[in-house]
């Protein structure tokens, strides 16, 4: 249930949408904004164009250590390492910290693209101290996720796990970026989202297809998920060469 403090902080945001402002007012605020953008564009290309070749794992903040998916996603995270991927989260806490933990303990490159909001969260400590980068903007956050990752591990979780599941498969099937592997893992939790986007998006509606789903792979293991990443660059003979 929403806190009383944070229904006074929305209904003071929803009077400042309706209130007129002057010009001057609208300058200075929009001047701000571009410059803050600008800001975090430049900080993340910087330090994101030095990592190599990483896999982004995404996943619930909500998710405690002693979850099944927790320790899966850590392995996944340790198994990728060991194949030569970095790995980058979100940076908070859950899957996304245990995929740096994963990464930190197995000698690997271990990326945090933390958000700031309202209730603060704080990056985890299994991030490499020079590659903890803060963003104040879901969509700059968004643009490193897909720019610098060579695949997408895509664990159980929330809204904002759909929302970067989606942001990936839009820009692969609209060619925006490569098709990059996209790999769901939990067939428990995955597969009613799957039956729908083939029964009723396809089949019914016809609003995408049908090698549209071609682009996502659903495994239950740690050891599938990174085969299905592997095997992938195998067909173009590549590697990562940290």
């Amino acid at each position: 249930m929403e806190s009383f403090e944070q229904q006074l902080i929305d209904e003071e945001r929803i009077r400042k949408a309706f209130t007129q402002k002057t010009w001057s007012e609208i300058k200075s605020v929009n001047s701000w904004m571009i410059f803050k953008i600008m800001a975090e564009f430049v900080e993340g290309l910087e330090k994101m164009a030095k990592i190599g070749p990483c896999v982004s794992i995404f996943g619930s903040a909500r998710t405690k250590p002693e979850n099944p998916y927790y320790q899966l996603a850590e392995e996944i995270a340790a198994k990728l390492v060991r194949k030569g991927y970095g790995i980058i989260t979100g940076g908070g806490p859950g899957i996304m910290e245990a995929g740096n933990k994963g990464a930190h303990f197995a000698g690997g490159t271990s990326v945090g693209l933390n958000i700031e909001l309202p209730f603060e969260q704080s990056h985890n400590p299994y991030i490499d101290p020079d590659k903890v980068i803060n963003f104040d903007y879901f969509f700059v956050r968004k643009v490193m996720f897909v720019k610098y990752s060579q695949g997408f591990i895509v664990m159980p979780g929330g809204l904002g796990t759909l929302d970067e599941l989606f942001e990936a498969y839009t820009l692969i099937q609209t060619h925006k970026i490569g098709r990059f592997p996209i790999v769901l893992v939990g067939k428990k939790y995955w597969s009613g989202l799957l039956d729908w986007l083939k029964e009723v998006v396809l089949a019914q509606e016809r609003n995408i297809s049908p090698e549209d789903l071609n682009l996502i792979t659903l495994v239950d293991t740690a050891d599938e998920a990174v085969a299905v990443i592997e095997e992938f660059y195998s067909k173009y003979l590549l590697s990562p060469n940290f």
